[in-house]
This record gives C-alpha cells, sequence and structure tokens, in this order.
C-alpha cells in the first residue's frame, strides 16, 4: 500500500468505519494473502457488494422511472453498474493508492487494472454495508456512484442496446447480430464473461459483464458506435 492514511481515505468515501478492519479486508487483493499474515481477501465483500449495488440501483430506477418496463430497466441498470463506470469511482475516490497487494500484481500495473478497481469498489460497498448498514451504503452508493449515471438516465442509453443494435443493423440490410462467449473467467462466485458481438460475420465490438446477458449487452453498446464499418447493403 502506497498511502497508508485510512482517515483521508474514510474522509473521502463519506464514511468512517466503527471497524477498521472491514476496511482494510475491503482493500486486500487476494494476491496479498502470499505475502502477509492476513488471510481474507476482499473477494466475499465484493460478492456482497455486488449485491447491494444492484439492490440500491434497482430501487432507484423503479421509483425514478416508473413509466420504464423491466427490459429498459435492466438495460439502465447495467450501464450503471458496468465495469468502467465503477473502476472511474474508484479512480475518483484514489482507491488503487491504498489497496494491499503483491510485489508482482503492482509491478504488472495492479493498482490501475480496471477489473481489480471496479472489484474493489464493490468491496468498499459491501463492507460498509456491513459496518454501517444498508443506509450508510446506499449513501456513499447515491454520493459516488448515481451522479455517473445521469447522462445514462437522460438518454437513449436508457433503451436496450441489444433492441437498438437489431433495429440499427436492419435499417442497413442485415441479418440479426451474432454473440459469442469468447470466453468464461474467475471464480463461481465472482465470473467475467466475454462476448463478441458480430454482423454478417464480421465482429464488431467486444463486452463484458457478470452474465452472458450483461456481456452482450455491454458489446452491443460498444458495437452502436461501429456500426459505420458496416456497408449498407443494395
Amino acid at each position: 500500500m502506497t498511502n497508508p492514511n485510512l482517515d483521508q481515505l474514510q474522509s473521502s468515501l463519506g464514511h468512517h468505519y466503527q471497524d477498521i478492519q472491514l476496511l482494510k479486508t475491503a482493500l486486500s487483493h487476494r494476491s496479498y494473502l502470499n505475502e502477509s499474515n492476513q488471510s481474507v481477501s476482499n473477494e466475499r465483500l465484493e460478492f456482497l457488494g455486488d449485491a447491494v449495488l444492484e439492490l440500491v440501483i434497482s430501487e432507484y430506477l423503479y421509483l425514478q422511472k416508473p413509466d420504464e418496463p423491466e427490459g429498459t430497466l435492466t438495460a439502465a441498470r447495467s450501464a450503471i453498474v458496468r465495469t468502467e463506470s465503477l473502476a472511474k469511482v474508484a479512480t475518483q475516490l484514489n482507491l488503487g493508492e491504498y489497496l494491499f497487494m503483491s510485489k508482482g500484481e503492482e509491478k504488472s500495473g495492479g493498482r490501475r487494472n480496471i477489473s481489480l478497481l471496479a472489484n474493489t469498489t464493490e468491496a468498499i460497498i459491501g463492507s460498509i454495508y456491513l459496518d454501517g448498514g444498508l443506509q450508510s451504503a446506499q449513501d456513499f452508493i447515491h454520493r459516488h456512484i448515481l451522479p455517473l449515471a445521469e447522462n445514462i438516465l437522460d438518454s437513449d442509453n436508457l433503451k436496450d442496446p441489444k433492441s437498438l443494435l437489431q433495429e440499427k443493423v436492419q435499417e442497413l440490410g442485415f441479418t440479426s447480430p451474432v454473440y459469442t462467449t469468447d470466453s468464461e473467467t474467475g471464480p463461481d462466485h465472482n465470473k467475467t464473461f466475454t462476448v463478441t458481438v458480430s454482423v454478417n460475420h464480421q465482429p464488431l465490438a467486444t463486452g463484458k459483464g457478470k452474465n452472458k446477458q450483461a456481456a452482450q449487452q455491454d458489446a452491443a453498446r460498444q458495437a452502436l458506435n461501429n456500426t459505420q464499418r458496416l456497408a449498407p447493403k443494395t
């Protein structure tokens, strides 16, 4: 860890821990266990934080968007909690500088790894939930994550990316996009799926997610920016 000032971090988080060990665990990457006496990493807190985050975002969307169908709300939630968004929160809070990790992980760029940073954000949420309850976790999410979601909620990003891509490629005269699962990595409780979407046998984009559906939506979202590669059929 390059910055041991956890008081400063707690101020940035907006939560001062009753049990500081929860914060230390949330900052402990599994690689750190090999070089310390610590026996617990942040993976279980990450699992919990993921569930708390999904609940809070789901409630927020349900209340803020009373006229939107379930599919639209699901797409909006996926966009808000995607890896890149959570990594951005971690970067703003400078979480990478506080992480406990092995020297090897650090040398390989672990403190800037997008997936690792996103997982740390979820672990922080889990630790705040255990330390201060649902209201404290909700306050953190509303303070640090939902502000990044404003452009999502006020734009066409609310629409299902897969549906938008389907409409776009049909306008160009092509058949439906094909989604291929490239890989499935990580432990059972924290898998990451990688999916490639192709149109007319041409790969357009690759997406990641915690399940196949989320990865497909992420791929479709990115492919919408690449449809210029497809020449309209004549």
